[in-house]
């Protein structure tokens, strides 16, 4: 049940009902403020005055309009706002208007030159087409008020590329490994079956524990040419398969292999 609907409860403080205000309550002077219309500037004051009292602008009334912006005036100073220069100019050419339209004029000067009024009117009618040229250009679509630009980020993912190895290195290593194997190769008369597949399954299961390894570490020498042979075609069937990467650092560097990214050795 909702306490404040009932009419004798006004109020809630700290979770219970009051019901009458108390005998030694009091209210500062300052604790109610009159927020009034803020304007751009005397102009924009005076046509709303204009407007709100649905007054002619070609006829101004000036002694209703005067009387009205004096009021207006007074409000401002009474809630302590300050008050521009330009506001109580505007207040002195009104009363200015205002006694100068009591004077009496001569029945030949008829024309809007002998009207007191004129110039005002003229400022007016032209600020009230600025104000509705700016009114018109502020509905339109604004950047960061009405719409945002998408942005579509498009990211560039591009495969690492490892350098350059040249051929004529990879054969002097191989050349090297040859004549290492001529070293310590012993005569045997015998018949090798050599797999270059399972060569090549060796092969991955040596790099699967190793980043990289030595071009020459993949190679047993005591095993003879024939080996060697089998080994290095399995390698370069790897290398061509894709499932091992040959790189260098720099020419006459050292040679590495490994296993091309995102593959595992069964």
């Amino acid at each position: 049940m909702n306490t404040l609907a009932s009419p004798d409860v006004l109020a809630k403080i700290y979770g219970e009902p009051v019901h009458a205000l108390p005998h030694d309550l009091y209210i500062p002077p300052d604790a109610l403020e009159v927020y009034l219309v803020a304007f751009e500037g005397p102009l924009d004051l005076l046509l709303y005055l204009i407007r709100k009292h649905n007054l002619d602008v070609l006829d101004i009334p000036m002694a209703d309009l005067t009387r009205q912006y004096l009021v207006y005036i007074d409000q401002m100073r009474a809630n302590r706002l300050e008050l521009a220069a330009e506001y109580l100019l505007m207040a002195a050419l009104l009363i200015e208007i205002k006694s100068r339209m009591l004077l009496p004029r001569p029945s030949q000067a008829i024309d809007d030159e002998s009207d007191p009024r004129a110039e005002l009117v003229r400022r007016l009618l032209e600020y009230e087409q600025i104000k509705l040229a700016a009114q018109k250009l502020d509905e339109l679509p604004q950047l960061g008020r009405d719409f945002e630009i998408a942005q579509v980020l498009i990211e560039h993912v591009t495969a690492a590329q490892l350098p350059h190895v040249d051929a004529e290195d990879l054969r002097q290593a191989w050349l090297g490994l040859i004549e290492r194997a001529k070293l310590v190769r012993h005569h045997r008369v015998t018949r090798d079956q050599l797999s270059v597949r399972e060569y090549m399954t060796l092969i991955l299961r040596r790099l699967q524990d190793n980043s990289f390894v030595e071009f020459t570490g993949l190679f047993n020498i005591a095993g003879g040419v024939a080996e060697l042979v089998v080994t290095f075609l399995a390698l370069l069937e790897l290398t061509r398969e894709s499932l091992v990467d040959i790189t260098q650092q720099a020419a006459f560097s050292p040679i590495y292999v490994k296993l091309h990214h995102g593959i595992i050795a069964d």
